[in-house]
């Protein structure tokens, strides 16, 4: 009985405390809401932050994975001529044997697509539209993981004998055709004739914010022969048979392109092999570094507002010394007075906190009204915001509940 009598007291006691604490604040409602004002300006802009950087992250990881599935790229390397350096892509060393070679010989490639690019003004229905060429293998929907919406991709047989087919993406085809279907219409490339034959289903913007449904893609023969002229390819499109071989293949590629090329050892190679997992990998990094960057940045006008509500506690403590030695008196132990003013520091900042991500939530539905992105407010980023309050709370309301607990009763009930 005696423990459980000890138990009732102490809850009695704590329960008096919350509310002597609470009224305390409903009686300056005005500067405990001014006093919150900083965590209510903190929470919000960590939550706003976190789910910017979040939604940019989700948006960039989605374009990288928009390039197809278990992807290798490779690209022609830089050229130097008379001093001078040439950009990516500039080397004219790679060509359609090479990708072929990589297809034959190395182990685990399912589909590889040579390509050629060109930006070139396209004709139909009365209408002209500046948009990208993609000279391409007939495999290379099949690596970008790509459906079409109507119509077929052109076959193997096609790429062999350059027919003047395409496949159109659903930008060029509503700019050309607007509602009519454009299957089995005519296209003409630099005066050239195509026929249509597809249809690529939408994707969006892809890495570099270029729109991907604008284009229209041929068989890479029917480009290098008919529209470029050119017997040199700048990037090769590889699919590799599953994650777990992406490493090898890429240094099988490697030392067969160094071996076709005749590149000693020693010697820097005229090509690039860029891994789509390791794209992934290095972009998500990024992102989360600039995530929790915002997120920090943001947390610091966190700590101001910790700092003001240790400022108002402490002039709370100085405004109701007299209260505090009354309290005291008629029997109030120090560890009552403490706990008073540590529930009065928690509530303004829980109440701050609660604010502040509603507060935090609308804005950044709000930012995602004028970005090309969706940011996302993931629960964690409100239990963490939570969870900071608190902490804040505790954290400088602890030194003022101490002082204020520490006040002699005799010199309290005197002060004026």
């Amino acid at each position: 009985m005696g423990a459980f009598s000890t138990i009732g007291v102490f809850c009695a006691r704590s329960l008096l405390t919350a509310w002597i604490s609470m009224r305390a604040l409903r009686r300056n409602a005005m500067r405990s809401t001014l006093t919150a004002l900083g965590i209510i300006i903190g929470v919000a802009s960590v939550v706003t932050m976190v789910a910017v950087g979040n939604g940019a992250q989700a948006r960039i990881e989605g374009q990288v994975a928009a390039l197809g599935q278990n992807m290798l790229m490779i690209f022609a390397g830089s050229r130097r001529a008379g001093g001078v350096h040439g950009g990516l892509g500039s080397a004219r060393t790679m060509t359609v044997s090479d990708a072929l070679a990589i297809e034959r010989e190395v182990d685990h490639v399912v589909a590889v697509s040579p390509e050629v690019s060109t930006v070139a003004q396209v004709a139909a229905n009365g209408r002209n539209w500046s948009t990208s060429v993609a000279g391409e293998s007939q495999d290379y929907l099949k690596i970008r993981d790509w459906k079409l919406s109507s119509g077929m991709m052109f076959s193997e047989r096609e790429v062999r004998s350059a027919a003047r087919v395409a496949v159109v993406g659903s930008k060029t085809a509503n700019e050309l055709f607007g509602p009519l279907d454009p299957l089995g219409q005519s296209l003409r490339i630099r005066n050239i004739p195509f026929v249509i034959i597809g249809v690529l289903s939408s994707k969006g913007a892809g890495m570099g914010g270029q729109n991907q449904d604008d284009r229209v893609v041929i068989p890479f023969t029917t480009a290098m022969k008919r529209l470029t002229g050119e017997k040199f390819i700048r990037s090769i499109n590889i699919q590799i048979e599953s994650s777990a071989y992406m490493e090898s293949a890429q240094q099988e590629i490697g030392n067969l392109l160094r071996q076709r090329h005749g590149i000693p050892t020693g010697r820097e190679d005229d090509f690039n092999v860029f891994n789509q997992k390791e794209i992934a990998d290095t972009v998500g990094s990024i992102s989360r570094v600039i995530t929790l960057l915002l997120g920090a940045i943001s947390g610091i006008s966190l700590v101001v507002g910790g700092i003001g509500i240790m400022n108002i506690m402490l002039v709370s403590v100085t405004e109701r010394t007299r209260e505090i030695g009354i309290r005291i008196a008629v029997g109030a132990q120090p560890g009552d007075i403490r706990l008073q003013f540590l529930i009065e520091a928690v509530t303004l900042s829980l109440f701050g906190g609660a604010l502040g991500v509603l507060f935090g939530v609308g804005a950044a539905h709000l930012v995602g009204m004028f970005v090309e992105f969706v940011p996302v407010v993931s629960p964690g980023s409100i239990v963490l915001a939570f969870s900071v309050s608190f902490g804040i709370g505790v954290f400088f309301g602890f030194y003022p509940a101490r002082k204020a607990a520490a006040l002699d009763p005799i010199v309290a009930l005197r002060y004026e």
